[in-house]
């Protein structure tokens, strides 16, 4: 699991509308002329998935893995917040680290504040990169606010266990329990409101908010708990594609992150 990344990888706090945002950043050995990655993670993790993928992606340009409002170390929101909430707060942080032009990258939830952001600032927004898209069925949707509902807290700690093992079960190829033992600790933080990014990610309209899109979008889609829903947005993509990606799952970022930095790096250096 050693990782020797050509760039280091460095933390720092920002300010927002909801407080603190921690944030991890890689910067170029030499200035870039590319505009800066900015990362956003799946729900309820940090940036910390991006750790490993940021130190060589920023080899040749900024990139940012933020964490979300209420994950990670950020300072959360007063009540239940929107997808709208998050890119508001995103804009906050690229606001405040004086980029005015950037290519996001999203994961899961992060797939939709991606689209949020990009709806909301398309001035600032050049390229998408989304990591699944998640469109939900009406007929799906209370099923999954039943599952990622607030965590029941448990005194012989079974709602530990149940978790490691959901973990487990959706580690893809490479993923071993090494790896998710690093990033696991991440979805145990704040309990009382750790469902909230799932519970934006299912009241956000995505099917109707990626199709207003006009931005070029890279849509990944490796085999995890999201691929059929990705399909789905097939014909709803204006300026771009769905990558299938078969034999990539959860932790690619990590085991196959050279393939997954030529893969992004020739969408976004590209000319459209």
């Amino acid at each position: 699991m050693t990782d020797l990344s050509p760039v280091p990888v460095r933390r720092d706090y920002a300010d927002g509308r909801f407080g603190q945002i921690h944030f991890r950043v890689a910067v170029p050995e030499f200035p870039s002329v590319h505009p800066p990655l900015i990362c956003f993670h799946m729900s309820p993790n940090s940036g910390r998935i991006y750790e490993v993928f940021l130190g060589h992606i920023g080899s040749d340009r900024i990139a940012v893995a933020p964490d979300t409002p209420g994950f990670g170390q950020s300072d959360s929101t007063p009540q239940l917040p929107s997808i709208s909430d998050y890119a508001a707060a995103m804009g906050d942080l690229i606001d405040s680290l004086g980029f005015d032009k950037v290519d996001v990258m999203g994961y899961h939830t992060g797939s939709e504040t991606s689209v949020e952001l990009a709806l909301q600032r398309p001035a600032l927004v050049r390229k998408l990169v989304l990591t699944s898209v998640p469109i939900f069925l009406e007929e799906e949707l209370q099923e999954f606010r039943d599952h990622y509902g607030p965590t029941q807290l448990t005194e012989d700690g079974s709602h530990l266990v149940k978790k490691w093992k959901g973990h487990l079960f959706w580690a893809g190829p490479g993923w071993s329990k090494e790896h998710v033992a690093v990033h696991f600790p991440d979805s145990l933080l704040r309990p009382d409101i750790s469902h909230w990014g799932h519970y934006a990610a299912f009241s956000y309209a995505m099917a109707d908010s990626i199709s207003k899109v006009t931005q070029p979008i890279l849509a990944l889609n490796p085999h995890d708990d999201l691929h059929k829903h990705t399909l789905r947005a097939a014909g709803l993509i204006q300026n771009g594609h769905i990558e299938d990606l078969p034999d990539w799952g959860h932790g690619y970022l990590e085991v196959r992150t050279e393939e997954a930095c030529d893969l992004i790096r020739g969408f976004l250096n590209s000319q459209v």
